[in-house]
């Protein structure tokens, strides 16, 4: 095989400690290209592999996370900064989505007969879609990436998996293992650098684009590849609302599960609780027990077994979160604990907590994606409801109340992708992850993500 033509080098630094970890050459312009030329080559013999060989591989590939994860962890935290607890728990859900993926691929890729009468046999079969590219994100790469990787490769296809710059080192490991669990070297490519290697993969004739990230490189990357008329899917950001009714018996346990809701990940979750509302009755309370949960947060190193904040990913984010405070005290908001960066070393944030907020204020508006939350007092739940529909984004809601009715009164109302009663922050492989209006289009999980991957064939059959 051809040596890789080197142009540039990514940096890749510990956000904990600013230390550089690695520098590793981008794959050039030259290469993305030869490694399509391979993938579009070798995806016609890896669609002609019978399924059961194409999910064995990945049951190996799921083994093999298993037998790595101290080592996997460790990796991901030195490079996105996240708990190392934290971690562990991401490679072990991203093996309970693949274990799904192997046990219902065979169901919902099966050709299917839908009429029949004599002399005449009606069917659907699913093809893969063919050279399909995956540009990843950094704050779950093992989850958001298993949700695109692992149902493509069971469908046939060849996939150019592009994990972003912040998580490179994450991605690699994950080519690596795909390759040793069996899925050939040609099927899936690992593509190393930041923009300008998004944008060579946005320029080739592929059958499918895959993103996870902002909403504004999404619309970017929708309006790009609209002419090539193939599937693109976008999982984007939120700006995901909580609310509290008047009817709750222990207000001090939905404080607790709404404070991890929002802080968990360093609030660094596109399906964290950004806003909360709570009813009047209940207000002071709520408040009271939210924001002790909040300071029994241990921020500290992401390798400690005890930290539950770490240091965040990006260091331009300590920017915009002190924005945000800025913004609101500005406006008439108050500081319960938290409000600025921690000085040192690494990407740390207080854990902050903001009340008398509004939705002039931009920390009600704007996706914070750190960990910081504003709470806001409502009077009914028809305020809320109000409250919680002024949003662009149209991701997750929540609703922690006794009574089912209310929740369902309430989640019926709502315009998102996913609505939780008594839980928040929380996907499922057997339901569609998807988002509505600037929080995506399209869907990974349930039977919904492994259609994703194929497109059908109609067979109307005579004789």
């Amino acid at each position: 095989m051809p040596t890789e033509t080197l142009t540039s080098t990514l940096k890749i630094f510990n956000p904990a400690t600013g230390e550089l970890l690695k520098e590793i050459p981008e794959t050039s312009q030259e290469n993305i290209q030869k490694k399509f030329e391979q993938a579009k080559t070798a995806q016609k013999s890896w669609a002609s592999v019978s399924l059961k060989q194409r999910i064995e591989a990945i049951a190996s590939f799921e083994k093999l996370l298993e037998s790595n994860l101290e080592s996997l962890s460790r990796t991901l935290t030195s490079e996105v900064g996240k708990p190392i607890k934290q971690s562990r728990n991401e490679i072990a859900g991203a093996r309970r989505r693949i274990r799904f993926f192997l046990e219902q691929s065979e169901k919902w890729l099966a050709d299917e007969t839908v009429y029949e009468e004599p002399g005449l046999t009606e069917k659907i079969s699913y093809e893969p879609l063919g050279v399909i590219v995956n540009i990843s994100a950094w704050n779950y790469p093992y989850l958001v990436g298993v949700n695109v990787i692992v149902p493509a490769l069971i469908a046939g296809n060849a996939v150019l998996y592009k994990p972003s710059e912040f998580s490179t080192l994450t991605g690699i490991e994950i080519g690596r293992l795909l390759h040793e669990a069996g899925i050939p070297k040609e099927v899936f490519h690992v593509v190393i650098g930041g923009k300008n290697a998004g944008e060579i993969l946005l320029d080739l004739p592929l059958n499918g684009y895959f993103f996870t990230g902002s909403y504004k490189t999404g619309q970017y990357i929708y309006e790009r590849v609209a002419p090539k008329m193939v599937p693109c899917q976008l999982e984007l950001g939120g700006k995901d609302p909580l609310y509290v009714p008047a009817d709750n018996n222990d207000v001090k346990a939905v404080a607790a599960a709404a404070a991890d809701g929002a802080f968990y990940n360093n609030g660094q979750s596109c399906c964290a609780v950004e806003r909360i509302y709570v009813h009047e009755n209940i207000y002071d309370e709520f408040v009271k027990h939210f924001t002790e949960e909040v300071k029994s947060f241990r921020v500290g190193k992401p390798e400690d077994e005890s930290t539950y904040i770490g240091a965040l990913t990006r260091s331009q984010q300590l920017d915009f979160l002190e924005m945000q405070v800025r913004d609101a005290v500005e406006k008439g908001a108050q500081v319960l604990t938290g409000g600025k960066k921690i000085e040192g070393d690494g990407n740390y944030y207080e854990p902050t907590v903001l009340v008398d907020v509004n939705h002039s204020m931009s920390v009600m508006m704007e996706e914070s994606f750190g960990p910081l939350i504003g709470i806001q007092k409502v009077k009914n739940d028809e305020a809320a409801i109000s409250l919680m529909q002024d949003t662009a984004y149209g991701l997750t809601s929540s609703v922690y109340c006794d009574k089912k009715e209310t929740a369902d009164k309430i989640l019926r109302q709502m315009d998102s992708g996913t609505v939780y009663w008594n839980c928040c922050d929380r996907v499922s492989a057997n339901l569609p992850w998807s988002g509505r209006k600037n929080s995506g289009i399209g869907a990974t999980l349930s039977y919904h993500g492994i259609r994703a991957f194929v497109k059908p064939k109609a067979y109307h059959l005579k004789g």
